[in-house]
């Protein structure tokens, strides 16, 4: 009897030790759609400011076919998160990768504004579905334990859109235009799909309990929910005027096109090359949550006013290294501490809802340091966004409580 029970228990060791060995492949996928919405949204829109002119855009609406995506975005993404909880996670972020290359293929005849602005529309739709399921997916499949490494990976190749999305947009419309690009993403989000199709497993659908308005009010304001997406939005809002606003002080500074586009690419690959690494310590428990998003978060802010203290070339650069630490430092952190405090059964909708967190941050940083700089001066603009990520990274180390583990 002893040795029928140890060897149950032989069978079962080795089943964990091959479902650990099969989470990279089962989730490599969702890193592609993760890379899929960064290189879409980006290489888009630097290819929308290289040929405005070709295409007859005046300001007003280049600002405004550029804001379409994300403006589908904050609607969207809480609804399909929820409908992935409904459905599993599999059917919402194949069929938004599917939705993408429709949208983008339909850039192929994008000759006119009006056009350019409902394909951006469209795909800006498909990201709100397959991107928070794709997050609900990373958190089941990793798992509390492991949910550091896997959202540090996850970020990590979202990162890498970031950073290739301009270049290989410029070069792909630099040698076929704009149909050359879209022909690009939509054979990226196909691929995606397909791999995602027969690579990835799919997820039970859990049974849950029906949720009120107040159940939704009160779970979106407790503070296991509300400090790591403020967290989350902080360091968006920051990423999102370190990529507009990091080249405009190059130029201003005369350094030239290649230079200013650069320092972009460097807070990218700094992000990149963090997430993984904090992901990894955070799982082994040498980085706690809480200690580690207030870091991530006065890095940040001390990075924002470096570059209001000191604008030279070489403070640039290294404000560029900080900031891309420091993002790397929070996001993966918030994140993983979502997935470890959320029930699965409504993971979508929790991580649908800290996307539309991400999103608002994202719309709110670039405002308040141009209003600021608008009135005022941009150093002022960059002071009022350090003080306001410094306040966040101190309400985490005082509120957030610590996980259990």
């Amino acid at each position: 009897m002893t040795g029928t029970n140890d060897a149950r228990e032989a069978t079962r060791a080795k089943a964990l030790k091959r479902k650990d060995r099969a989470i990279p492949g089962t989730l490599a996928p969702l890193y592609a759609a993760g890379f899929t919405t960064a290189f879409g949204a980006h290489s888009i829109a630097a290819g929308l400011g290289a040929e405005t002119g070709n295409i007859g855009l005046g300001l007003l609406t280049f600002g405004v076919i550029l804001a379409l995506y994300d403006v589908a975005e904050v609607i969207l993404k809480p609804v399909f998160g929820s409908l992935s909880d409904r459905i599993g996670s599999k059917p919402v972020v194949v069929g938004g990768l599917v939705a993408f290359a429709v949208a983008s293929a339909f850039g192929f005849f994008a000759t006119t504004p009006v056009v350019l602005g409902l394909v951006r529309l469209g795909q800006g739709a498909a990201a709100s579905a397959f991107s928070p399921a794709s997050s609900a997916a990373v958190a089941r499949l990793a798992g509390p334990a492991a949910a550091g490494r896997y959202f540090g990976k996850y970020g990590s190749w979202k990162g890498l859109g970031y950073v290739l999305g301009p270049l290989l947009g410029a070069g792909l419309i630099g040698t076929g235009g704009f149909p050359a690009l879209f022909a690009a993403l939509t054979a990226v989000s196909l691929a995606a799909a397909l791999w995602t199709l027969f690579a990835m497993p799919r997820l039970p659908v859990l049974t849950r309990p029906r949720y009120t308005a107040m159940d939704l009010i009160r779970q979106t304001s407790q503070r296991g929910f509300l400090i790591p997406t403020t967290a989350l939005a902080a360091a968006t809002g920051a990423l999102g005027v370190a990529v507009g606003f990091l080249p405009l002080l190059g130029a201003s500074l005369h350094l030239p096109l290649i230079g200013s586009m650069a320092v972009v690419a460097v807070l990218a690959l700094s992000s990149t090359l963090t997430q993984p690494v904090v992901g990894r310590l955070r799982d082994q428990g040498r980085i706690t949550d809480r200690a580690g998003m207030a870091a991530g978060l006065l890095l940040i802010a001390a990075g924002i006013a470096a570059l209001a203290i000191l604008p030279l070339p070489a403070t640039l650069y290294l404000a560029a290294v900080v900031l891309g630490i420091g993002i790397g430092i929070a996001t993966p952190l918030g994140f993983a501490h979502l997935a470890g405090t959320t029930p699965p059964e409504r993971m979508g909708r929790t991580m649908g809802t800290a996307e539309l967190g991400r999103e608002i941050g994202d719309s709110c940083g670039p405002l308040i340091v141009g209003g600021i700089a608008a009135a005022l001066s941009l150093a002022a603009g960059l002071w009022a966004l350090a003080f306001l990520v410094a306040g966040c990274g101190a309400l985490c180390l005082v509120l957030l409580r610590p996980r259990r583990r």
